[in-house]
Parts: structure tokens; C-alpha cells; sequence
């Protein structure tokens, strides 16, 4: 039997996330003290109060995002508005992606007969890798990738650290939560669709 190399990484390292990201250390000695802890050669820039995400939890409007799809269409973040849209960045590499894709599937299936759907985005570089773990995971909702991982535009316009990592938005397409995952998630959308 032939065992996937995702599940083989998560296997071994079942409570992380993924991340390519080298640790840096903070080159600024003059930081005042504070309770935010100091990043360390072994951890990496630990974002102090005011460095919130692109897309955190009650700002107005998410960056737009353009990629193609499997099929090598380009598809958008703003076609999806007027939905309540889990934005859901991943890869076909990540295991604790990989572990997580059978609760957004879950959530989806619950939730999307009530003006809720998912644009998955993915951060593979490797095309058949990343349609071939569509396929296997049942991820039937929008796929979308530029196929660049870490360099990818959704990293930028995100300024994702790790995945699996989401960001829900309002039909409008303002920042309701982040980082839901298992219960969290269904309990997050269970609390705000109509």
C-alpha cells in the first residue's frame, strides 16, 4: 500500500503547521520592553500588537485575489461577492492541511445552501500534485492557484505565515473571522449565516 508523502510529513509532525519560512531574529535593539515575547534564533518574528494581518477579524474589505484554476481560467475573489465566502489557503504538500480539508468539506456540505461557498487557494507549484489532492480530498467548490508557493500573490496580498489558514468574509467581503478550523468553524458559521 502506498502511502502519501503528505500523510507521511503529518504523521510525523501532527500539531504544526506548514511553512517554508525561515526563523529571523529581530535585528532592532532599541525595542521598549513589552508583554509581547522577543523572537529568538529558533522562532520567528513574533508580529507585535500593531502588525495585524492584511485580513484580520473586522476589517473592511479583503484584497482581491485572481488565479487561474485547474482548467487554467482565471478566477477572482470579487466574483464570489454577495456570498459569504471561506477563503481557505492551502496545499497539496501541507499535512495538517491535508488532515483539515475533511472539516471544510464537512462545513461546506452543511453550509452551502445558505449563500455560503469556499474559494480554495492553493499554494502548491506543482500542478498535478495540487489537482490530483483536490480530486482525492472531494474539494468540489472553486480551486485556485498561481503555482508559485511561498512567492505566491496570496501570500503577499495575506501576509500568510502558515497554512492551513482561512479568512471568512460577509457578502460584502469584509473580515468576519480567521483561522477557523474543526468545530471552530462549523460553530463560527452555524453563528452567522442566516
Amino acid at each position: 500500500m502506498k502511502i502519501p508523502h503528505w500523510l507521511m510529513a503529518f504523521a510525523f509532525c501532527p500539531f504544526i503547521a506548514c511553512s517554508d519560512a525561515e526563523p529571523k531574529t529581530n535585528e532592532n535593539k532599541t525595542e521598549t520592553a513589552s508583554n509581547t515575547p522577543k523572537p529568538t534564533p529558533q522562532t520567528p518574528d513574533i508580529p507585535k500588537p500593531n502588525d495585524q494581518p492584511v485580513a484580520a477579524p473586522g476589517s473592511y474589505g479583503s484584497p482581491d485575489l485572481t488565479m487561474n484554476d485547474p482548467d487554467g481560467n482565471p478566477f477572482s475573489l470579487s466574483q464570489l461577492k454577495g456570498k459569504y465566502v471561506l477563503l481557505d489557503f492551502w496545499a497539496s504538500w501541507c499535512g495538517p492541511c491535508r488532515a483539515e480539508n475533511p472539516n471544510v468539506v464537512a462545513a461546506y456540505n452543511r453550509f452551502k445552501n445558505k449563500n455560503f461557498t469556499i474559494l480554495g487557494v492553493s499554494l502548491d507549484e506543482d500542478k498535478s500534485e495540487w489537482v490530483n489532492a483536490i480530486e482525492e480530498d472531494g474539494l468540489v467548490w472553486k480551486q485556485i492557484s498561481d503555482l508559485k508557493r511561498w512567492q505566491s500573490d496570496a501570500q503577499k496580498k495575506y501576509a500568510l505565515q502558515y497554512i492551513p489558514y482561512n479568512v471568512l468574509l460577509d457578502p460584502e467581503g469584509n473580515v468576519i473571522a480567521s483561522d477557523l478550523h474543526g468545530e471552530a468553524l462549523e460553530e463560527k458559521l452555524e453563528s452567522v449565516l442566516p
